[in-house]
């Protein structure tokens, strides 16, 4: 018997300042929320996110979370990763929205362009343009 993984269902991240961070996930990067609840019992908030209508993200605030490490990096998740058709495109609409992105670099592996910005929590969010 094998273990029988369809496909990833959803990423969940944590997030210091949620009004912040919905407003980043959704009109910065164009998620749309499908839904909202309010816990009370954990004083947190969980937002569904959707991409083209495909739920993705969920986004949970939680009071006081700890820092997330990032540099150096630490073990864990690295970064969250979208595809894009066009780097260059991609990087202009960031830019317009106000949003710093690194310097565009070129995959070794397959020649591809990606770059990375960082979400409001300075979680890494990867930008590849696609196959």
């Amino acid at each position: 018997m094998s273990l029988s993984i369809r496909k990833i269902h959803h990423i969940a991240i944590i997030c210091s300042d949620y009004q912040r961070s919905l407003h980043f996930y959704t009109e910065a990067l164009g998620l749309k929320l499908l839904s909202e609840t309010y816990r009370a019992e954990r004083d947190s908030y969980k937002a569904d996110l959707a991409l083209h209508g495909q739920y993705v993200i969920e986004l949970f605030s939680f009071p006081d979370p700890p820092p997330r490490p990032s540099y150096p990096e630490a073990a864990g998740l690295r970064h969250l990763a979208f595809e894009v058709i066009d780097i260059e495109e991609t990087v202009h609409f960031l830019q317009q929205k106000g949003i710093a992105c690194e310097t565009v670099r070129i995959d070794a592996m397959t020649g591809k362009k990606f770059v990375f910005i960082a979400d409001p929590d300075g979680l890494p969010i990867e930008f590849y343009e696609g196959y």
